[in-house]
């Protein structure tokens, strides 16, 4: 069962691209952007990561933190990272269970093959550490300035 807007988002670690440990916890008192993504370096993950890193100073500025969230390895993250200058973390969630307390670990099928994989979402929890506001089945195209605009609109 996934987390439902309005509740409380559990505390949760995993490990950024280098390897630190990184919790919900930590950014108490701030909007926190947490997108999940299939994979690093495929097309729409990469048009998202770097609209995400076109706004990341919008965020900040409205004092929101972004953490994107894949089950890809660290060294793919930091692949990623460099070579689009992505200003914010890559949780590795190898084993896909941040993915599952959301509910976008699902069946997915491709070219007549079924496969567990991420469903592209985003969600934003307040600086309580509520869940705000959650997008499931992202579309990139303008994603990115709506999740903006909702954070602006809540403040």
């Amino acid at each position: 069962m996934a987390i439902e807007v309005g509740e409380k988002v559990p505390d949760f670690t995993l490990k950024d691209e280098q390897g630190e440990a990184v919790s919900l916890s930590q950014f108490s008192g701030k909007h926190v952007v947490l997108y999940f993504y299939p994979k690093d370096m495929t097309p729409g993950c990469t048009t998202q990561a770097c609209d995400f890193r076109d706004e990341h100073q919008s965020f900040s500025d409205l004092n929101a933190v972004v953490l994107g969230v894949s089950p890809d390895e660290e060294e793919s993250h930091q692949k990623f990272i460099k070579k689009h200058d992505l200003p914010f973390s890559l949780l590795v969630d190898k084993e896909h269970k941040l993915a599952e307390a959301f509910g976008v670990w699902k069946l997915k099928k491709n070219f007549g093959k079924e496969y567990y994989g991420i469903e592209r979402s985003t969600f934003i929890i307040d600086p309580a550490g509520n869940l705000q506001k959650e997008y499931r089945k992202v579309s990139v195209k303008d994603h990115v300035a709506e999740a903006l605009q909702d954070i602006k609109d809540s403040q």
